[in-house]
């Protein structure tokens, strides 16, 4: 039925499957084979994190009552008139005796300052209340973590081992690209 040749050939492709069965033929000249992963390290980097948080708390401030006094214009001309005319009285009683009248000068510029001085205290005098209010600001936590970049991997194929680098852990086995091509003579 079937000649010697047929036969031959069949039995030929049945012992030579084993050895395709390692590796993925490709049309462009390479083929895919299995390498063996021999160690893996993987690549760290400490990362730092910032994480924002909301703090509150309460914050209290304090504003004038309406009708206190805050706010309204209070006239210190009159004040100062008043203190500048007791002030010359001082000093020109305290000068008497000399002529040219600095004691008289000197008095009403002080007695005119301390009435502009009075006049302002009084109108700050009014009555306040508290107002609490909620005040928020953003904080941020820090943390540092490590986290893998990529893997260093050493696998060895048909007897030589070889390194590099992979973005992520290859398991046991490594494909590689394998191509063959004619030495030069």
């Amino acid at each position: 039925m079937f000649s010697k040749t047929a036969l031959g050939l069949a039995a030929g492709a049945i012992l030579a499957m084993p050895a395709f069965a390692d590796h993925d033929y490709r049309p462009d000249g390479g083929d895919v084979d299995y390498a063996e992963v021999v160690n893996v390290e993987p690549n760290v980097r400490q990362v730092r994190i910032s994480v924002p948080r909301q703090e509150c708390y309460a914050a209290t401030s304090y504003v004038p009552e309406e009708g206190s006094g805050y706010g309204r214009e209070r006239p210190a001309a009159g004040a100062m008139i008043l203190g500048g005319l007791f002030g010359a009285v001082i000093g020109h009683q305290l000068d008497q005796g000399h002529e040219g009248g600095v004691g008289t000068v000197a008095g009403a510029v002080i007695g005119s300052a301390l009435g502009h001085d009075a006049a302002q205290r009084q109108a700050g005098s009014g009555t306040t209340r508290a107002v609490a209010s909620e005040r928020c600001e953003t904080r941020y936590d820090e943390r540092y973590e490590s986290r893998v970049e990529s893997y260093q991997v050493s696998y060895r194929y048909q007897g030589r081992t070889y390194q590099t680098t992979l973005p992520r852990d290859p398991g046991r086995q490594l494909r590689v690209r394998v191509a063959v091509t004619p030495a030069e003579y």
